[in-house]
């Protein structure tokens, strides 16, 4: 198999799980599970794909936005949008890379 179509497989199988949701559960309005468990106790599984698969994306993402936050700067810098830009491009995918626990979502974090 050559470059390109490793790459490509790489790069739908990757696509593909990022697309299904990590877990869901049903929880009935007058059942006993406690939703707050799950918040704070992130499945195994969760945890590994967080590890091998979301972490890696969510670090190059960071790099390739600081990249782009320092092209785009002068344009940035003339608009008067800096800081919303240095947010949305290094911020935020930064903290989402370095700051959540393992295997939880960004929804599932306690806001600081």
């Amino acid at each position: 198999m050559n470059l390109f179509r490793s790459t490509a497989v790489v790069l739908a199988l990757t696509t593909g799980m990022l697309a299904l949701p990590a877990h869901a559960e049903v929880v009935e309005q007058n059942s006993t599970a406690d939703p707050i468990y799950n918040v704070e106790a992130p499945k195994a599984y969760s945890m590994i794909g967080d590890l091998i698969i979301a972490r890696p994306l969510l670090i190059g993402a960071t790099v390739i936005g600081a990249a782009a936050f320092i092209v785009s700067l002068p344009f940035t810098a003339l608009g008067g949008n800096v800081k919303e830009a240095g947010q949305a491009l290094v911020v935020e995918p930064g903290r989402e890379a370095f700051v959540r626990c393992l295997g939880c979502s960004s929804s599932q974090q306690n806001p600081r």
